[in-house]
């Protein structure tokens, strides 16, 4: 393909934002930033239990809007140059999933739920959690904690999760990983 564009992803905390750039030169052509709703709806969240949770619909409304948005201020001919997708997202924010890999909050059962959500970095409901983790590792023979600063942090996959298992049975029994 001669002179290909890429689009980049960002998911962040309250929004994703899309980026298209020529992939030879870097030259930005095109940007856009979707807002997530039920987020700015404060949804799903309980500051004082420090619960930060996201409706995977927010990610997924909000990739459309973002990248439709973007496109529309490519010509026709530029559009028909995009060779690529990137993606960038906070790389702890762990959902429970079916066997189907759907999240469990994309089930009508489940879509009010913020324990079949996505579980954000600075949710902090999982700290007996991590304190279980880091009770139990500073015990063995080699204290992997030693590579994160020594503790193991509630706002790491393991801990969040092993938190929803614990606290949500419906969950948990439809949790496939």
């Amino acid at each position: 393909m001669r002179d290909p564009l890429v689009i980049g992803l960002d998911f962040g905390t309250d929004s994703v934002r899309a980026l298209i750039v020529h992939a030879g030169t870097g030259e930005e052509m095109s940007s856009a930033v979707h807002y997530y709703t039920r987020w700015q709806q404060k949804l799903y969240c309980d500051p004082t239990a420090s619960r930060f949770r996201q409706h995977p619909l927010d990610y997924i409304e909000g990739m459309e809007a973002s990248i439709r948005q973007a496109l529309s201020a490519l010509s026709p001919g530029q559009r028909e140059r995009i060779a690529g997708i990137s993606v960038d997202t906070t790389g702890s924010t762990p959902a429970p999933i079916n066997r189907q890999g759907l999240p469990l909050a994309l089930l009508p059962a489940f879509a009010e739920n913020p324990n079949a959500m996505f579980v954000l970095w600075k949710d902090h409901t999982a700290q007996q959690e991590a304190d279980a983790i880091n009770a139990l590792a500073h015990g063995w023979t080699t204290d992997y904690t030693k590579y994160s600063g020594g503790l193991y942090s509630p706002e790491w996959f393991w801990a969040k999760l092993l938190h929803i298992l614990r606290t949500d049975e419906a969950v948990r029994s439809e949790a496939f990983t």
